[in-house]
């Protein structure tokens, strides 16, 4: 009985201590993994290798991009402006070429599911590195200063990603919000 008390109080301790994790780092190298003005940010990783995608916190510079950043949720999914504006952006970023008018696939894989060709595209946090860092099989990134990397100013924005995956999302039956 008591090694059962022990380790339950040992697992209580190792859960509250997670959860109260503090970024004691500081600097002008801010990540959008580091802490967000208003609690800890979401960490971003990339879909080549798992390992660590660093995005400028400043470009998360709209209400809708801040609360993506804070949670992994995006409040863009069932907006119909933002659908409309996604769906622009999407034929202006040529990625109909790939995945096709309604992104059911093309030469490129279906983006609406159930099915993905990375499971992790399945949330919109997923998806949203997928889409801004690129993949191993031919998607070069599309996030700004990302795309053309002598144009800093050149990519999709946070804002305008967020737009794209929720006209994603419009087409297939999953939010990708369940599991950010």
């Amino acid at each position: 009985m008591n090694r059962k008390l022990a380790l339950a109080t040992i697992l209580t301790l190792v859960s509250l201590t997670a959860c109260h994790k503090s970024d004691s780092g500081s600097g002008s190298s801010a990540s959008a993994g580091d802490t967000a003005s208003s609690g800890e940010a979401i960490k971003f990783v990339k879909t080549q290798d798992g390992s660590p995608l660093e995005i400028k916190p400043e470009l998360f510079d709209t209400p809708a991009a801040k609360e993506f950043l804070a949670s992994g949720k995006n409040p863009y999914v069932g907006k119909e402006d933002a659908i409309k504006e996604g769906k622009k952006i999407f034929q202006l970023y040529s990625c109909t070429q790939c995945h096709g008018p309604d992104a059911g696939g093309q030469v490129g894989p279906a983006l609406t599911g159930p099915n993905y060709h990375y499971a992790k595209d399945a949330t919109n946090k997923g998806m949203f590195e997928t889409v801004w860092n690129g993949t191993n099989g031919g998607m070069g990134a599309k996030g700004k200063g990302l795309m053309d990397p002598t144009d800093p100013n050149n990519g999709i924005t946070p804002d305008e990603l967020l737009k794209v995956i929720a006209w994603v999302r419009s087409h297939g039956q999953a939010t990708g919000n369940e599991d950010s």
